[in-house]
């Protein structure tokens, strides 16, 4: 369960109340429904303001991405963009011709290349020159980001979507009288997606990972220690490879969109002013139509045992970073809870243990903290420990010290006045999301997928508070050993640890 997603929109209202007390409260105002294609739909009435938040939430993401293609779900995310049929386009009829004259030739590229010394230069030469003019021919077509306009013009805002490790989501906010407009858009495109400019938008994708990886010290870094700690497990993949992204095809997209975008895999979150009856009746019409379809394949590949510590180095002579991550065990699983307060109990702001020790006291570090379930955690994932050493100070002093704190939790239990200072800044950051719509929306599709009942999302807070200092020790001692430890950090490049070692 991650601290992060807790959001209870009454208990501003109502905080002397049991989240129990106001579950049934809140349960008056939401009304859940699945369609007959499998596509489930959780409508929250909040009437305070006359708009309405939609959070479309897929249950696949980066893990799903086949081998060979990895940064597929993320490139087909990119899509959304892109329009449908109707918007985006001056020609629909003529674009959708061009655009299967674009794959038509890349197809016919691809095996000239396939057959590796015996391919004809020249006539990849040929092929190259004539799939750029189609390209070109099918681009012209295009109307420039007139999908999102389209949605701006009727007030809406904070189009966007983004794609994670577990996930894809969709997310944006209308005027309640526009609301027949997200169920036209957003089902036309689940329906039927375009892909239009999609070798435009790969360019994008591989410079997205440019910037996050290529060319960032921490990027690299990230995607090193994901590497070392998961051999097998496609968390080991931080963003997808360049060359897999270079090579993704539009007929990828499609199959990844035919694959996992069936409505059964698909929870719809709707909070706001809105009318419950009228939600299901433009459901029905609007994503009613769209076909039911197999459930998609489960990941089936499962991290083996790690029987040692790995540790890996990257080289960089920018500031230094330290990652620590020990395995552990995924979000259904009954000690979820107590990773949560534990990486309360370590990094809490300015009252967390290492902040305190590393930051504070010893000022060998800049910055330190943790993350309960690193990178995501709906598959057995890391605990992280991070720092960033202070000017004049080692990663081996940092990394140390948090070994030190560590050992200590595994003799010394948390005492009671930090663990309920722990619990009472849950429940604040439970609080400060309440008048959110979009929040509400996005934890209520995320508990439902995750969990099987958005409902869970409530009983959190009971289940936090359940947690001991016992159970702190207990699970610091089974999983917090160095035979599940994975170390990444910095060094720097080879010739200058040489010309420092000469002098």
């Amino acid at each position: 369960m991650k601290l992060r997603l807790r959001c209870v929109a009454a208990l501003v209202l109502l905080p002397a109340l049991a989240a129990a007390q106001y579950l049934e409260e809140f349960e008056k105002r939401v009304t859940e429904f699945t369609l007959a294609n499998g596509m489930h739909f959780i409508v929250a009435e909040r009437h305070q303001a006359p708009v309405v938040s939609f959070h479309a939430y897929v249950n696949a993401g980066a893990v799903n991405d086949p081998n060979g293609k990895t940064g597929l779900a993320h490139m087909f995310e990119h899509m959304i963009g892109k329009g449908t049929i109707e918007v985006g386009t001056r020609n629909w009829p003529e674009e959708k011709k061009a655009l299967e004259r674009v794959e038509a030739i890349y197809d016919e590229l691809e095996m000239e290349r396939r057959k590796g010394k015996q391919a004809d230069a020249g006539r990849i030469e040929a092929l190259e020159k004539e799939l750029q003019a189609a390209m070109k021919k099918a681009n012209s077509y295009v109307v420039q980001n007139e999908f999102p306009r389209v949605v701006e013009q009727n007030g809406g805002v904070g189009f966007n979507a983004g794609t994670g490790m577990d996930s894809t989501q969709y997310f944006y906010s209308l005027p309640a009288n526009r609301v027949e407009l997200w169920f036209l858009l957003q089902s036309e495109w689940f329906l039927q997606p375009v892909y239009r400019e999609f070798y435009k938008e790969r360019d994008v994708v591989r410079e997205e990972r440019r910037m996050r990886i290529e060319s960032s010290p921490q990027g690299k870094l990230y995607e090193a220690f994901l590497g070392a700690a998961f051999i097998a497990h496609p968390y080991k993949t931080a963003i997808g490879w360049a060359s897999d992204i270079e090579h993704l095809r539009a007929k990828d997209a499609a199959w990844f969109h035919k694959t996992y975008y069936v409505p059964s895999n698909i929870t719809i979150a709707i909070v706001g002013d809105v009318d419950p009856g009228r939600m299901r009746e433009l459901a029905e019409k609007y994503y009613g139509r769209i076909p039911a379809g197999p459930p998609p394949p489960p990941v089936i590949t499962v991290e083996p045992e790690q029987y040692g510590e790995r540790r890996v180095t990257v080289e960089s002579p920018a500031q230094p970073m330290l990652m620590i991550g020990y395995k552990r065990p995924n979000q259904t699983d009954p000690d979820d809870p107590v990773f949560d307060v534990l990486s309360g109990v370590l990094a809490s702001g300015r009252t967390g243990m290492i902040y305190k020790e590393l930051v504070r006291d010893k000022k060998i570090a800049l910055a330190a903290g943790s993350a309960a379930a690193f990178p995501a955690g709906k598959y057995p994932t890391l605990f992280l420990l991070y720092a960033v050493p202070n000017v004049g100070h080692t990663v081996e002093e940092n990394e140390k010290a948090l070994y030190d704190i560590i050992e200590r939790l595994k003799k010394e239990k948390v005492d009671e006045e930090t663990l309920k200072r722990v619990k009472t800044k849950v429940r604040a950051g439970v609080i400060r999301g309440l008048d959110s719509n979009p929040g509400l929306a996005s934890q209520l599709a995320f508990y439902h997928a995750a969990y099987g009942d958005w409902r869970m999302l409530f009983k959190t807070i009971d289940i936090i508070d359940r947690v001991t200092a016992d159970d702190i020790q207990r699970v610091v001692r089974k999983y917090f050993v160095p035979k599940h430890r994975t170390v990444a950090y910095h060094v720097k490049p080879t010739a200058e640890a040489g010309e420092e070692g000469a002098k």
